[in-house]
């Protein structure tokens, strides 16, 4: 055990090295910037469009390389530059005149439900680890019912139908939707930590911060059209993964959870293909364990 954590020792102070310069420039950065409003909506602004745009690049590279076909899950249908083009476009025009406002907005609003920002308060590693695994957990709840809500009648119709205009998803997709879709969606994302600090306090904007980067993460990734052997999914099973959300694109319902697999799978809305392979990944899964 004492071995263990003499190994365990320099990974820790670097974790701790790295914190304490976070703690500086995040210190350095608001006393330059003068005015937190600003600097918190400018700091939200470029982070959302860096870790969104940049984690969308990856994957319109990978459509334009013949090798990772094999990978893509509907091989057949790769989104041409065209559609890529448009799809960027509209995105940049969602980005610019129905994201950017909230976004700014996002500072008094939490002051309104006590989300610290200072640099000497930064959150330990525990609290942060579970309260960023809990976003995860209610906003995928919040995904699931407007989710589904969104496919009945003249909200599919009018609001959600939008979304499904690619059959076949590609990383920028994740965020091409109508304005009212974009805004009620993203109340999951924002309303979770805001939720979590009503009621137990103790939320720091750097975790929000970090939660919203790993939120983007998967909504680009889910978007993607691509599953790899090393894919999440295939190490945790609840976790739902690109071929779940590739699947809700292809049959226009079922699938409708964010992030796992389980409001899906226990309220029986599961696409049919979805649950075979989650069947025949279990399996696999068994038989390496008895041999």
């Amino acid at each position: 055990m004492a071995s263990s954590i003499t190994l365990l020792n320099p990974l820790l102070n670097a974790g701790n090295s790295v914190v304490l310069l976070l703690q500086s420039y995040w210190g350095a950065y608001y006393s330059w910037m003068d005015n937190d409003f600003l600097a918190t909506g400018l700091l939200f602004l470029v982070i959302h469009e860096l870790v969104y745009f940049g984690k969308s690049a990856p994957w319109a590279i990978l459509d334009q390389i013949p090798f990772f076909r094999k990978y893509k899950i509907q091989d057949t249908k790769v989104p041409s530059n065209s559609e890529q083009l448009e799809c960027l476009k509209d995105v940049l025009i969602a980005h610019a005149f129905v994201e950017a406002l909230p976004i700014f907005a996002f500072q008094p609003i939490c002051q309104i439900f006590g989300i610290d920002y200072t640099a000497e308060t930064f959150p330990a590693l525990k609290p942060f680890l579970l309260q960023v695994t809990a976003f995860f957990f209610m906003e995928d709840t919040w995904h699931y019912w407007f989710h589904r809500a969104l496919h009945y009648g003249p909200l599919y119709k009018y609001i959600h139908k939008q979304h499904h205009k690619y059959a076949a998803p590609f990383g920028l997709t994740a965020e091409y939707a109508h304005p009212i879709e974009v805004a009620v969606t993203g109340l999951g994302t924002v309303g979770s930590p805001l939720l979590w600090a009503y009621y137990f306090g103790n939320v720091h904007l750097i975790t929000v911060i970090c939660w919203v980067v790993l939120r983007l993460f998967q909504a680009v990734d889910s978007h993607s059209g691509y599953d790899f052997p090393w894919s999440l999914r295939h190490f945790l099973p609840i976790w739902a993964g690109a071929d779940h959300h590739d699947d809700h694109h292809k049959y226009f319902v079922g699938n409708y959870a964010s992030s796992f697999r389980h409001w899906d799978f226990l309220l029986g809305t599961e696409t049919p293909a979805t649950a075979r392979r989650h069947t025949i990944l279990k399996s696999s899964q068994n038989n390496k364990k008895t041999k």
